[in-house]
């Protein structure tokens, strides 16, 4: 792609999610979303190949009727109450609309089967924007919004941490097991944002470095699915040898980073007496560390078949920068001693 254009799509990126940060009336915020949406378009469909262009349209598809229901909801609201700030009490009925639009913004489920089909359509670097950055401005407008219907969050929280653990299960492909991973984490920070925001918050900023280490070290190995990770000892031989922690942390296994706002987030939701809701968020994360430790067993523990007695074959010196990749490796699997400075801060 042309770098004019790229740095015109990246910077209307920026613009619509700032924008809706920014925005305290639910128009700016809607368009906000809408310059997002259309920012990554282009993006998604520039390998010109029928994957790229059919997750390009689902993806249309999906957020057009997300953002038309959306602009209905903030208009019934605004009928209703005479109110289009955001920041206003909003009605019952389009507080639920607009959790319902959010919630298909993200991919949380039920509405969740747009998500691992159009990431599986994606190349691994567009892959990270869609499950990061295009997070953020759904994610704030939904903490703005709290608390709303508390049964309908708790049901939206509980079904994607179990879907995202038993969709993930029996994936080979490795940017399926990703878009799972992302529901799951979702639910989490869900459950805990009618409680408490800041540990939601808390939670989406350490989901980022890890799952931008994740991408990273699939996009270096070029690797797409669980089969073609084998042959990374011989590619990659260092990152290799870190690769599990980072997955693993993802899972949310102590001692490691993930850990941190898993255990904050049980401990919330015990506070508030919901031990039942608690118990199965903590017991679908076994189902997400499980398809993670198989990843990790594929990448370190197997080597592809070969006939040389060589281990390493003969490459170029990689000239792709490695140093974001070390700084999120770090994050991803050494922030847990900080937790109790983190609790401090959250208390302020």
């Amino acid at each position: 792609m042309n770098p004019f254009i790229l740095s015109i799509l990246l910077l209307s990126l920026g613009l619509g999610t700032t924008l809706t940060f920014a925005s305290s009336h639910w128009l700016l915020a809607w368009m906000g979303l809408e310059i997002s949406t259309l920012a990554i378009i282009p993006l998604m469909s520039q390998h010109h190949h029928p994957r790229a262009v059919e997750a390009t349209t689902k993806y249309f598809i999906t957020q057009a009727a997300a953002a038309a229901l959306i602009l209905f909801a903030s208009t019934t609201n605004a009928w209703i109450t005479g109110q289009w700030d955001i920041n206003f009490d909003l009605h019952f009925f389009p507080a639920s609309m607009l959790t319902m639009a959010l919630a298909l913004k993200m991919g949380l489920a039920p509405v969740h089967f747009w998500l691992p089909e159009v990431l599986q359509g994606l190349d691994l670097t567009t892959g990270l924007i869609l499950s990061t950055w295009q997070k953020l401005a759904p994610f704030i407008l939904m903490c703005q919004i709290m608390p709303v219907n508390s049964s309908l969050i708790t049901f939206l929280g509980v079904t994607s941490t179990l879907v995202g653990g038993w969709g993930g299960l029996n994936q080979t492909q490795l940017r399926k097991i990703l878009a799972y991973s992302s529901i799951a984490h979702l639910g989490w920070m869900i459950l805990v944002m009618q409680f408490n925001q800041q540990l939601a918050l808390l939670a989406l900023i350490i989901y980022i470095p890890m799952t931008f280490s994740t991408f990273m070290i699939f996009k270096t190995n070029s690797s797409t699915t669980v089969n073609t990770l084998a042959a990374s000892w011989a590619k990659t031989p260092a990152l290799t040898a870190i690769t599990p922690m980072i997955l693993l942390s993802v899972g949310g296994l102590p001692p490691l980073s993930g850990f941190m706002p898993k255990w904050m987030i049980l401990q919330e939701l015990t506070k508030q007496d919901i031990p039942l809701t608690a118990s199965i968020a903590a017991l679908s994360a076994l189902l997400s560390l499980y398809f993670y430790l198989r990843v990790s067993y594929a990448m370190t523990l197997t080597i592809s078949p070969n006939n040389l007695n060589a281990t390493t074959p003969w490459r170029l010196q990689t000239t792709a920068s490695t140093l974001p990749l070390a700084i999120s490796a770090t994050i991803s699997a050494m922030l847990l001693p900080l937790a109790p400075a983190t609790l401090a801060l959250l208390s302020l």
